[in-house]
Order: structure tokens, then C-alpha cells, then sequence
């Protein structure tokens, strides 16, 4: 009986996913004024025109990167239900925010650069901009309904607020204030998100109590210290 070879193994991915990988990887790398379509291609060893069978430009490659983030974030969005959130709720959603932000960590460092020049993307952005608010004041209701923290609705909406303008804008903050070396990029220890995650927890810790606001302090007391203009001073202000 005549052996039958086996078939040879796919290529991982099909070709557009592969155009998609290798245009993140030069994006977190390079960013995306010094990355062109050509660039991609000749990273992949293929020719512009078999790019544009696949992607338009560049921003069509951009908008596609987008929509992987946004759907990695989706889960974590949707959030436990108000009546289950507790800290290590909103702990663990930090740093898996964090963790999907790094991977795409091009969009939130040119951030501006690439919402300015595409108002569609500027639109999802926005939205993904007001799904992470509503995430966190659920998160923080559920902890209101637990009865360890006391907070206005008011007072929730500001915090939600300075919640996700800290996550959005954290890697640009550390980057200045520790003038963090371009080599960083493909180091993920080079950005601490868990300064980012205590910072976040410091702006909540005024408004919890017993042993919600023991744990904030002992989740945050490791980071503190080392944070990029972090305050050496406990964790937030003792509400009366």
C-alpha cells in the first residue's frame, strides 16, 4: 500500500491577520507617523499591492487593530453585576484593562495624532471612552451596595471620570514623568500598571471603609513608594 504523505501545516493565520500582526508590532514600535503600508509589506516580504488586496491604507489597517482592542475589552466591560463587585473586582479589572491597553499600546500613545486625522475611529474611541465609565460606576455601586463605600451619585460620576482618564493617558504620564527609555516599548515591565491600578484605587480609597479601605491600602502599599510622583503619604484622605 503506497504511504500517503501527510498535508503540509497552514501558515499560522491568513494573510490579512498576518498584515494586521506585523503593522501592531511596528506600530508599538516605531508609531504610526513613522510606520507606512510599505514598511508592513516589507516586513512580511510581500509586495504594497498584495497589502491593498487586503487593507485600503494604513488607517483601514488601524481601524481593524482597533476592533481587535475593543473586542478583548468587551468582557471585561460588561463587568460583574452591581450586587457582586467587591475591590478585588475592580483590582483585577485594572490590570486586565492594562494588560489589553499594552497591546495595543500604539493607540493610547498616539492617541491624539490618530483620532484628529479619523473622525470614525475618534467616534468608537469615544464610545469605548463612555462603555469604561459606565464599567467602573457599576463596579463602584456594587460597593456601595455592599455597604463599604459611601459615595453620591455625583461624587461616583466625577470618580468615574478621573478613573478612565488616568487608565487612558497613564503610559503618556509615566513616559514624561520618568522619562521612561524608548527600549521600554518592548518591555512590559518598563510600564508599571500597577502604579496605575494603585493610583486609581488611591482616588477611591477616601470613600471606603473597614475592610475594603484595609485592602486598598495593603494592595497599593507595595507601589506607592515608587509610583512616578506618587505621594509617600497613606493612601488618600479619611472620610469623617
Amino acid at each position: 500500500m503506497r504511504a500517503v504523505k501527510p498535508s503540509p501545516a497552514p501558515a499560522a493565520g491568513t494573510r490579512r491577520e498576518r498584515i494586521a500582526d506585523a503593522a501592531l508590532a511596528l506600530f508599538n514600535a516605531r508609531g504610526v507617523r513613522d510606520v507606512t503600508t510599505n514598511h508592513i509589506a516589507e516586513q512580511l516580504g510581500i509586495s504594497p499591492g498584495n497589502l491593498y488586496y487586503h487593507f485600503r491604507n494604513k488607517d483601514d489597517i488601524i481601524g481593524e487593530l482597533y476592533a481587535a482592542l475593543d473586542a478583548s475589552l468587551a468582557p471585561l466591560l460588561a463587568g460583574p453585576s452591581a450586587r457582586a463587585a467587591n475591590v478585588e473586582d475592580l483590582w483585577l479589572f485594572l490590570h486586565l484593562m492594562f494588560e489589553q491597553m499594552w497591546q495595543h499600546r500604539f493607540l493610547y500613545r498616539d492617541l491624539d495624532e490618530i483620532t484628529s486625522r479619523n473622525p470614525k475611529l475618534a467616534a468608537r474611541f469615544a464610545e469605548l471612552t463612555r462603555r469604561s465609565r459606565n464599567a467602573v460606576i457599576e463596579l463602584c455601586r456594587g460597593l456601595r451596595t455592599a455597604g463599604a463605600m459611601d459615595v453620591s451619585d455625583d461624587e461616583l460620576g466625577a470618580l468615574s471620570t478621573n478613573v478612565v482618564m488616568i487608565t487612558t493617558y497613564w503610559m503618556s504620564f509615566q513616559r514624561l514623568s520618568r522619562a521612561v527609555a524608548a527600549s521600554a516599548d518592548a518591555d512590559p515591565a518598563g510600564m508599571r500598571f500597577e502604579h496605575a491600578a494603585a493610583q486609581v484605587l488611591a482616588l477611591l480609597a477616601p470613600y471606603l471603609h473597614g475592610p475594603d479601605r484595609a485592602l486598598v491600602e495593603r494592595l497599593g502599599a507595595g507601589y506607592r513608594d515608587t509610583a512616578p510622583g506618587a505621594d509617600r503619604g497613606p493612601v488618600g484622605t479619611r472620610r469623617e
